[in-house]
């Protein structure tokens, strides 16, 4: 069996980033992937400007604490101040700029206003050059790269991209995923449930896991147990997406079709990957129709347990949808916690145990590891990534990876 490690690095081998882009108003820029680098077209701030509301002296008349200068002009934000004269200070609000000679700000906390003279300042802490100014361009420079290409675009980058003036931002096009699942026993939540059947919960998960990383998802249901079935729809799946999805029908069972129906539809890997949850995982391609020139999408089979499913999805599906996005992201790497349980059943396969920090600083351990027990996932934080064959005993230090880092 390959480990997690190389089936990853087979996946990411062959997935290339859409090259198709477009520009799009910045609030609908949310939640994609920026397709070129983004010049400042301003200087942010444009001028050098105070942090703190206070007065604008000159330290050079301010070298002693209970020094008192005169208040010369006052400068709210918005507004531009004239050259400071010796002996004088300006009332400055926060983002003003700091006038002409003035080389610092005193904050208001530290001045106080002399009785009976209300043009005049005692300035109670000695300033040095520089203290609460921000100077021209700290933040962004004109002309200069405010965001890199392959960005992921939150909120915080929409901010920065306003502050550099642009009011629209060029964004790879959505990568676009079909999802489906099977088992004749699944029902959807709402519809009466068949006998010895569940309700389908990798729908929901997946196609939120799908939606948190911007993708354009295509839910093609729930698909019989059967060849012909299966084939059909994965022949549909395969026209207008990059990627196709499915949970369950990956393992060797006779009810298990997916392997025959992308074989025959395309191409196919199957592994039996060394991790736990989630043994069963299948990759390859399926034609998008039977011209060459037609291309292909690519085709994931995820395992129908739903903690295997989701865990899979965060640790393969997850990484391989971002290089299709084009998207810069950083390996997650685990870090070192304390586990506050003992797992003294070492398994031969790379086990992903979910967890929670708790308020000691270490991790708790949730009782019921099972593949099916998907309210471990919802009450955990984060995985531990647990080695083959290595128990783990309270105290030991173990390596965390939390799901909000596996997320979106």
């Amino acid at each position: 069996m390959l480990t997690a490690q190389q089936a990853l690095d087979h996946l990411l081998s062959h997935a290339q980033a859409v090259s198709e882009s477009e520009n799009v108003p910045m609030q609908a820029s949310l939640g994609r992937v920026l397709a070129q680098n983004v010049d400042s077209l301003v200087d942010v701030p444009p001028l050098d400007n105070t942090s703190m509301d206070g007065y604008a002296v000159r330290t050079a008349d301010a070298k002693v604490s209970g020094s008192v200068l005169k208040i010369a002009q006052r400068i709210p934000a918005g507004s531009v101040g004239t050259r400071l004269e010796p002996g004088t200070v300006a009332r400055i609000f926060t983002g003003a700029p700091v006038p002409p000679e003035a080389d610092a700000v005193v904050m208001q906390e530290d001045c106080v206003i002399v009785d009976g003279a209300s043009d005049q300042v005692q300035i109670n802490a000695t300033p040095t050059p520089g203290q609460w100014i921000r100077r021209r361009g700290e933040d962004l420079s004109a002309g200069k790269v405010a965001l890199t290409a392959g960005t992921f675009l939150r909120p915080q980058e929409l901010g920065v991209a306003a502050s550099a003036g642009l009011t629209h931002l060029s964004v790879k096009r959505r990568v676009k995923v079909a999802a489906f699942f099977t088992g004749d026993e699944l029902s959807l939540p709402g519809e009466p449930l068949k006998p010895g059947g569940i309700y389908n919960s990798n729908r929901d998960t997946l196609l939120a896991c799908l939606q948190s990383l911007g993708c354009d998802a295509t839910d093609f249901g729930i698909v019989p147990d059967n060849l012909a079935a299966t084939r059909q729809t994965l022949r549909k799946a395969s026209k207008d997406h990059d990627l196709i999805i499915t949970s369950g029908g990956v393992s060797v069972g006779e009810e298990d079709h997916i392997k025959p129906a992308v074989t025959a539809e395309g191409r196919l890997d199957l592994w039996q990957i060394a991790i736990k949850p989630g043994k069963p995982l299948a990759f390859g391609a399926v034609r998008k129709s039977d011209e060459a020139k037609a291309g292909e999408a690519w085709f994931i089979g995820l395992p129908g347990n739903p903690v295997s499913s989701f865990v899979t999805f965060l640790l393969f599906v997850r990484p391989f949808i971002l290089k299709l996005q084009g998207r810069v992201e950083e390996k997650v790497q685990p870090y070192p916690m304390r586990a506050d349980f003992d797992w003294l059943k070492a398994d031969r396969r790379n086990e992903f145990l979910r967890v929670k920090i708790n308020a000691n600083g270490g991790l708790d351990l949730f009782p019921n590891q099972s593949s099916g027990v998907l309210t471990s996932a919802s009450w955990g934080d984060g995985l531990v990534d647990c080695p083959p064959n290595q128990p783990i005993k309270a105290g030991d230090l173990v390596k965390y990876i939390p799901f909000n880092a596996l997320l979106g």
